[in-house]
């Protein structure tokens, strides 16, 4: 339908865009898609930078982290304090 459409047709749709929201108000609606959509860019051009640079180190992160971490008990070995006093959560 769009391909098919001639000159005039635009003019008419323009115009009633123009009728519908004012004159005032599009430049200002203009401004506001163009600056979301420069966000958006941003945005998932970070998340692609992100996502493969942190494949990369993935592999590397978890074997420090695998080899510095010591071994975490099998249960809570915490004694409740003797005074009625709730024990603290460290």
């Amino acid at each position: 339908m769009l391909p098919n459409m001639k000159g005039w047709e635009w003019l008419i749709i323009v115009a009633l865009i123009l009728l519908l929201f004012g004159a005032k108000r599009l430049p200002d609606a203009a401004r506001g898609l163009g600056r979301s959509m420069r966000i958006f860019k941003a945005e998932t051009k970070g998340l692609a930078g992100d996502s493969s640079a942190s494949a990369e180190s993935a592999p590397a992160a978890v074997e420090s982290a695998s080899a510095a971490a010591p071994a975490a008990p099998a249960h809570d070995t915490t004694v409740p304090a003797a005074s009625g006093e709730k024990p603290s959560d460290a």
